[in-house]
Formats: C-alpha cells, sequence, structure tokens
C-alpha cells in the first residue's frame, strides 16, 4: 500500500471569503519532490438533499450559478450553521430553498469533490414525508421549484439543463438505496 508524501513545508498563496489556496511541497516514498496546490478543506460540513414528495415527484431548484454565469437545474444544498448534524443541515436547506420540511431523513453517503486539488465533502441526503415550511434562505432572489417526476429519474439525468455531477451523483445513490428498499420488502 502506498504511504502519504511527507509534508515539507506549507504556504497560504491566496485567499478570498470563501477560499484559501495553499501551497504544499511534498516528498514522496521514492524521493520524488513536488509543488502542489489546493484549496484548503472547508471547516463546516456540506449537504445536498433528494427531497421526494407524495406524489413521488423530485424537489429540483433552479438557481444562479456564478461559475457558469446561469441558471442551472439542480438539488437543494448548503452547509451545516452553529453545530447543527448534517440531518440538521439538510432539513434546514430543504425548508429555505424548497419551502418544505422532512420528518424522514437518510444519510447516505459523503461524496468528496474533486480531491486531487481540494479537501471538500458534501453529504447526500434523502428526505420523505414532506410538509410545507418556510424558512428564510440566504439566497439572493428564492429559487425557483422545479418537481420532477422520479419514475423519470433517466429523463433527469439524461436532461441538457441537468449537468451538475453532485446532484447526479446523489439521485444515483438515492436510485440504488430505493432498489435495495424495494427488494428487502419482497
Amino acid at each position: 500500500m502506498a504511504s502519504l508524501p511527507q509534508v515539507l513545508k506549507r504556504r497560504l498563496v491566496a485567499q478570498s471569503r470563501f477560499f484559501r489556496v495553499e501551497e504544499m511541497d511534498l516528498e514522496f516514498a521514492n524521493g520524488v519532490r513536488r509543488t502542489y496546490e489546493r484549496l484548503q478543506p472547508g471547516r463546516r460540513e456540506a449537504v445536498i438533499v433528494v427531497a421526494i414528495n407524495d406524489d413521488n415527484e423530485v424537489l429540483l431548484i433552479r438557481e444562479y450559478a456564478a461559475g457558469f454565469h446561469e441558471m442551472q437545474l439542480t438539488l437543494p444544498k448548503g452547509a451545516t450553521e452553529n453545530n447543527e448534524t448534517v440531518e440538521e443541515a439538510a432539513n434546514r436547506e430543504l425548508k429555505e430553498e424548497v419551502g418544505f420540511g422532512a420528518r424522514s431523513l437518510t444519510h447516505l453517503k459523503r461524496l468528496n469533490l474533486a480531491p486531487g486539488h481540494m479537501g471538500f465533502t458534501i453529504n447526500v441526503v434523502l428526505a420523505r414525508d414532506l410538509y410545507p415550511e418556510q424558512l428564510q434562505g440566504d439566497e439572493p432572489e428564492p429559487p425557483e421549484v422545479v418537481p420532477w417526476a422520479y419514475t423519470d429519474l433517466d429523463g433527469l439525468l439524461t436532461a441538457n439543463q441537468f449537468n451538475e455531477a453532485r446532484a447526479i451523483a446523489a439521485l444515483t445513490l438515492v436510485r440504488l438505496h430505493m432498489e435495495q428498499l424495494s427488494l428487502a420488502a419482497h
């Protein structure tokens, strides 16, 4: 099994309100030295929520994506606040972005995001047994809620308007979870 490289030196090379870029001088077991840049790991957990309502629809949102300067169809997501658990943060984000809370929250998996360049993760949470409840969010304008039939997940996963890898991974994990539940019930 390969061992971790030795960190020879670290230095902060850039910083903004949201990101810290760090250079790391590393030495690998074979003596090779390299300098890597990375976004330093976040200090809070992040969540992405797959909410399925009583009509068997996935509740998507259309929101502004600054990285592409466009509106994108995706899933509700955000960061934990004030010592929230992942499930509490998922429920709060759902209330802020979709206008529903969930009585049933299931943490499915923690995903790494571009681990070669940053130490960020996001937790996939399935939300069921929804009830109406709206909280004020931090978005500059409320996201548009777009219900999508769960029975047409293939259509969603291949839709030109649905491209975010985290959301695609989350839906794939939910589909596997739901299939396992269905098999266990039979």
